[in-house]
């Protein structure tokens, strides 16, 4: 019986031994667990870094970048600079040396005699009586003509400068043959001619309207309406104003006061020089 319990006895190991068993077999299922996990990809891939500028296929576009619009900030702008009043005082309208003279027939020249100092012909325009000009109205009738003469205008001179002398003779004429009430109408007395202070002109085409109101429809007459002013002269007696200016209109009657004024007056619509520089109307001699 001793023998038999001791043939079936469970042999012992010792508990070193076992210990180390236990250990191998802890660091085999880590080894294995660790293996698994290496060889099945981790579902959520890590996140790139922020330094990492991602790549596009072509097709895409990035997306601009809003930004609010500026509010522009509203600049108040300078006034324009007004145009400077005409200086209706620039030279005098009372000294018959002025190319501003007004001479009508309740303004007489002082004095009645008066005669410039500065008469010249002008050049290279048919002059019938050789009447001369004084010296800027001369040099712009020059100018003027050359520019007609471009546009296929021809002028000549029927009348220029005319002394006191020769207006007494021209005025007694006329009285003797159409009376004084007539004369008066369309010719000056003597001291308040405008040709004698040699700033007045009297032109012509050779159109048959020589010093007739019909001058006003010729090529001439239509083409020296529009365009004097820009050489300085005005229509000294227009249609209609013969109330004011005291006599009947003269188209071919051309009166020098050089580019300024008389570009202002056509500027302005003023036609008389009585009336632009706010003179009495003279119909009838004092």
């Amino acid at each position: 019986m001793a023998f038999v319990r001791a043939s079936i006895r469970e042999p012992r190991v010792p508990a070193r031994r076992l210990r180390l068993q236990m250990l191998g077999l802890s660091v085999l299922l880590a080894s294995v667990t660790l293996l698994s996990a290496c060889a099945q990809p981790d579902a959520t891939p890590p996140a790139p870094s922020s330094a990492a500028t991602p790549s596009r296929t072509p097709t895409e576009t990035a997306a601009p970048e809003t930004t609010a619009p500026e509010t522009p900030i509203a600049v108040p702008s300078a006034p324009a600079p007004a145009a400077p009043d005409f200086d209706k005082k620039r030279y005098s309208i009372d000294d018959p040396s002025s190319i501003w003279v007004v001479s009508n027939k309740a303004r007489a020249l002082s004095p009645a005699d008066f005669a410039p100092a500065d008469l010249t012909l002008p050049v290279g325009i048919p002059n019938g009586n050789s009447q001369p000009l004084r010296e800027p109205a001369a040099r712009a009738l020059e100018r003027m003509d050359a520019d007609a003469a471009s546009a296929g205008i021809k002028l000549s001179v029927t009348s220029a400068y005319r002394s006191y002398s020769t207006q007494v003779s021209l005025y007694n004429n006329y009285v003797a043959r159409d009376g004084k009430d007539a004369a008066d109408t369309y010719s000056a007395r003597p001291g308040h001619s405008e040709h004698q202070t040699g700033l007045a002109v009297d032109l012509d085409d050779s159109g048959g309207c020589s010093l007739e109101a019909c001058f006003a429809n010729t090529p001439a007459g239509i083409w020296l309406a529009a365009n004097a002013p820009r050489y300085g002269f005005v229509l000294r007696y227009p249609d209609g104003k013969s109330s004011i200016t005291g006599f009947t209109f003269e188209p071919w009657h051309f009166r020098y006061v050089g580019p300024e004024l008389a570009t202002e007056m056509q500027n302005t619509g003023v036609r008389t020089l009585e009336e632009f520089f706010g003179l009495p109307a003279a119909p009838d001699y004092i």
